[in-house]
């Protein structure tokens, strides 16, 4: 018979001992596990509403916010292109409209991005889902579960970082910054057609004395091996790259280029994106919902940059200029860049009000724009280009020791898009002309994303199309059904009315689960819905555990007696073998990426809650059905 101290004072300072019946909880332990579970059927509900598809508008200016009339002037041009609209809303500083299918959607998106974006692209017109939530729920917090990009379909993208391009053209910075360091403190040296040789900078000098002083001249490049040696017959020095300078670049182009593919993406208006590292030199872009996959391919595999350079002048040395062609003449440019597109702080795709041409509105920053004037106040009256430089991905065949191989390169592309005179002295926003439409567009955003530091191409791209989302869906949630309901009738069948408590604990577990998960904020993968499977197993396993030992106790300890140890002696078997899984979930979690991390979470949620509902859940079920009464015996 299980007692209780309830630590209430009695007569004479003597505390009082009350005996709770065998098999019962007090009444605040029911109340506690019942309000778990109404949270949890709160938290979980969200789930219950699914989302529209739907199209969301947010003006990129601040000054301009989406309104009521603006919302039904675009619902009357979808309805006017034969799309069926199901509803308008505001939120926050953005306009969603609802539509009735995913292809709608698509087509809604084009045509109100054409509809808005007519003479300037001040709007975002993005793919996105409109919840259905109720709004109490949502005043509570209470959201659906996010779906990966297997479940609501997208695009994947392996994207591979040329390292050694990189590596390289920082070594040919390097060797111009020290020839730039030579000629400014006049220091002569050997001049040769080629300074860089692999990771390693050559410079050969005239005599030892003017080896000693380019040596106390080039301080500023100390994370590099140093070595006097001869070079061809001359005194020299020579600067190799360092393995751990190597590797703080290579960690700061993935870094560099992170940041700029999330901007990248967050301009496609993609819902919930994934942007991560793989590895050495690649980096995964998962875009769940997205449906035009050509135009985030398009942005994610450019590389477009601007160069802002003096034209050259008639005495200017041969080594100091490029030639380029531009309007159907040569046209001589400095090789010494004023600011680049790494300086851009905005740019805006517009029009030129003079000529209706598409422009870009720039804006520099404050180095940029320092620089950009200093460069232009002591040049008025001369002229000034802007070099566009873009690379694009190529795949070659080739013949390697006899097998045909495809090999990737960047080709890269430079011309002059404009050559204009300078007629005052330019500061922190001007305009370009010269580009086409689409150009302007693609180079604006590139720009406000931020330059990649470092070139990349697609290695891989997998696209999931909306009904093989609905295929996994239908099929993940038709496992977990048809096994919870076999799961449910082997209960009721061979245990009886024990069987029945465990089922509606295993109902609270799938409940619990599902709210967790929803509040967490986790993306559910079709790896994820088997980490269900998996976890309703596990949860009838720990209530198996715990009916086959009253099953034992039964033989040799009277009903209640049986049912009280049944419960004790089994919950050192469970918490062992949970724990231990548990632990294995959250190794996956840590080391895992993409569908592994989607698995890891639903597990590791699955065990909290399974060992909750079939320790707790379980037990106060069956407390109510057979605690406090005398009995003779017990089916099970």
């Amino acid at each position: 018979m299980a007692e209780q101290d309830t630590g209430s004072p009695a007569l004479l300072g003597v505390r009082r001992r009350n005996v709770l019946p065998p098999n019962t909880f007090k009444l605040w332990q029911y109340i506690g596990i019942f309000a778990v579970l109404v949270l949890g059927a709160i938290y979980s509900a969200p789930n219950l509403f699914q989302p529209d598809p739907a199209i969301q508008i947010k003006s990129l200016r601040e000054e301009v916010v989406i309104n009521a009339t603006d919302l039904a002037g675009i619902e009357s041009v979808l309805r006017e292109a034969g799309i069926p609209v199901i509803g308008t809303e505001m939120a926050e500083d953005s306009g969603w409209v609802r539509v009735d299918s995913d292809e709608n959607q698509l087509k809604a998106q084009q045509i109100v991005s054409d509809h808005l974006n007519q003479t300037t692209a001040d709007y975002v017109v993005a793919l996105n889902r409109a919840s259905n939530t109720p709004q109490w729920l949502r005043d509570l917090g209470a959201t659906p579960m996010s779906l990966g990009l297997d479940l609501s379909g997208g695009v994947h993208f392996l994207l591979e970082v040329n390292m050694d391009e990189y590596t390289a053209s920082v070594i040919e910075s390097a060797a111009q910054g020290m020839q730039d360091k030579l000629r400014e403190d006049r220091i002569p040296y050997v001049p040769a057609r080629e300074w860089v040789d692999d990771l390693t900078i050559r410079i050969a000098f005239n005599d030892e004395s003017a080896r000693t002083r380019g040596l106390e001249a080039l301080t500023d490049f100390q994370d590099y091996q140093i070595r006097e040696e001869e070079i061809d017959g001359y005194p020299g020095l020579t600067y190799r790259m360092t393995q751990d300078r190597i590797t703080a670049l290579e960690d700061r182009a993935i870094d560099q280029n992170l940041i700029s593919l999330r901007n990248r993406v967050n301009e496609l208006g993609v819902s919930e994106p994934q942007v991560q590292r793989l590895g050495r030199a690649r980096i995964v872009v998962d875009l769940p919902g997205i449906q035009d996959s050509a135009r985030a391919k398009n942005i994610l595999n450019k590389f477009a940059n601007l160069e802002f350079r003096l034209a050259a002048e008639p005495n200017t040395a041969r080594f100091q200029r490029e030639t380029y062609p531009y309007e159907g003449r040569l046209q001589d440019i400095m090789r010494r860049n004023i600011v680049t597109g790494n300086n851009v702080q905005d740019a805006q795709q517009g029009y030129d009000p003079e000529t209706s041409q598409p422009q870009v509105s720039i804006e520099l920053d404050s180095d940029g724009g320092v620089r950009m004037h200093d460069a232009t106040k002591d040049n008025i009256g001369r002229d000034m280009a802007i070099l566009f430089i873009e690379q694009k991905p190529v795949v070659r065949k080739v013949v390697r020791d006899g097998e045909l191989v495809e090999v990737r390169e960047l080709e890269e592309e430079r011309r002059l898009i404009s050559v204009a005179n300078i007629k005052a002295a330019l500061g922190f926003q001007f305009r370009i002309t010269g580009l086409s439409l689409t150009e302007a567009r693609d180079l604006a955003l590139l720009l406000r994303a931020g330059a990649l530091a470092a070139p990349m191409y697609i290695v891989e791209e997998r696209t999931v199309g909306a009904s093989l989302g609905d295929e996994n869906i239908e099929r993940g949630w038709q496992s977990v059904g048809i096994g919870f309901v076999l799961v449910l009738i082997f209960m009721v069948f061979y245990y009886r009315l024990f069987g029945l408590a465990a089922n509606i604990a295993l109902t609270a577990n799938l409940m619990l689960l599902v709210a967790i998960m929803s509040v967490l904020g986790a993306t559910l993968t079709l790896p994820g819905i088997a980490g269900i499977v998996l976890t309703v197993g596990m949860a009838v396993d720990a209530n198996v555990l715990i009916f086959t030992r009253i099953r034992e106790e039964l033989k040799e300890r009277a009903p209640q007696q049986a049912i009280h140890s049944g419960f004790e002696r089994a919950l050192l078997t469970i918490t062992d073998a949970n724990v231990t899984t548990f632990f294995v979930a959250i190794i996956l979690l840590s080391i895992g990426s993409g569908p592994v991390r989607g698995f890891a979470v639903t597990l590791a949620v699955g065990i909290v809650t399974s060992m909750f509902t079939a320790i707790l859940v379980t037990r106060a079920i069956v407390n109510l059905m057979y605690g406090g009464r005398k009995l003779e015996s017990i089916k099970i």
